[in-house]
């Protein structure tokens, strides 16, 4: 398969997840079965950020930490830009969507960044990769607490309501499984290094396990009857239009600020996107009952979207990065 034919498959993990919306859609978990997998998703998302906490080095925290600018420029992007835009859209067509999907795209614009996908597409493009690792690990500590405040006032703006009892779940499931796994990281970061895959299969296995319990509810509650083939094609579009708004926002936003090409590149990698491992899970604790499966369909659809234009957007960067001297070509004395 050609480059440029690649770009345009769907992430397998992607049609995985869709795979397991259809999947509740013909057969929604019911009664004690329910029960179990929504049981058996909160105990997943607890060890889920057990593990990040113990994952997690403060070597990579520290490391270009000075570079105050790039990383308040870049959560300027993931916590203020994109609530306004999410905001602006909720306020400027309030019809377009029904009330589960607004908050959804409200919900999405709350989330942090990204954490391997802002490095990955950062280092592809010949970017600050280190700026990348600091501001998208930044962006993730401080969304455990910064997301369940913003996603209460922007749908308190928008007219709606989250409860804020949800922040308690948050620290209770989220905050402190991932503190205690910080805490217990030089016993267990050995361990953990070397079942790397088994790791990464039991992430994705969690957030898979969480949408099918989340569209279960959603199916029973009738979210099929409130969704539309139309309504499922203005969200495309919704998604479209602030993910183009942010990518032209971060990269000439950056070039006005005066930041390098490789800040630049950092800037727009780690300003665009919005994680999907910790979205999740969060939308599982804040938004409980049928509502939540329409919650995360926003944020699944923006995920597929923006790694496929970063993937594409990468490659344009990397294929104007100035070449480096190479070796063979000794530099002349007095020339």
């Amino acid at each position: 398969m050609s480059p440029r034919l690649r770009r345009l498959v769907p992430d397998p993990f992607i049609v995985i997840l869709f795979a397991s919306v259809a999947l509740a859609s013909l057969a929604p978990a019911r009664g004690v079965f329910s029960q179990i997998v929504d049981g058996a998703a909160t105990a997943a998302i607890v060890l889920l950020f057990f593990l990040h906490g113990v994952r997690l080095s403060w070597q990579a925290v520290t490391d270009g930490v000075t570079h105050w600018r790039l990383h308040l420029t870049i959560l300027a992007a993931t916590f203020i830009l994109f609530p306004l835009i999410g905001l602006a859209l909720a306020k400027a067509f309030p019809g377009l969507l029904p009330s589960p999907l607004w908050i959804g795209i409200l919900f999405l614009c709350a989330l942090p960044s990204t954490v391997q996908s802002s490095i990955a597409f950062t280092s592809i493009g010949g970017g600050n990769v280190a700026g990348a690792v600091v501001a998208a690990t930044a962006s993730n500590l401080l969304g455990i607490a910064l997301t369940p405040l913003l996603i209460g006032a922007l749908t308190e703006a928008h007219g709606s309501s989250v409860s804020f009892a949800g922040v308690w779940k948050i620290v209770l499931e989220l905050l402190l499984p991932f503190l205690a796994g910080h805490l217990m990281r030089p016993w267990l970061l050995g361990w953990v290094m070397r079942h790397k895959p088994l790791l990464a299969l039991s992430d994705r296995g969690t957030i898979i396990l969480a949408v099918y319990s989340a569209f279960s509810a959603a199916v029973l509650g009738g979210i099929w009857s409130q969704v539309s083939v139309q309504t499922l094609l203005v969200l495309f579009g919704l998604c479209a239009l602030v993910l183009t708004v942010v990518l032209l926002a971060t990269r000439y936003g950056a070039r006005l600020l005066g930041f390098s090409r490789e800040d630049e590149v950092a800037i727009v990698f780690c300003g665009s996107k919005k994680t999907l491992a910790s979205g999740v899970p969060m939308a599982r604790v804040l938004f409980a009952g049928p509502d939540m499966g329409a919650v995360v369909l926003p944020l699944m659809i923006f995920h597929q979207m923006q790694l496929m234009v970063c993937a594409w957007l990468a490659r344009r960067y990397a294929a104007t990065q100035a070449p480096a001297p190479t070796p063979s070509e000794p530099i002349q004395q007095g020339a």
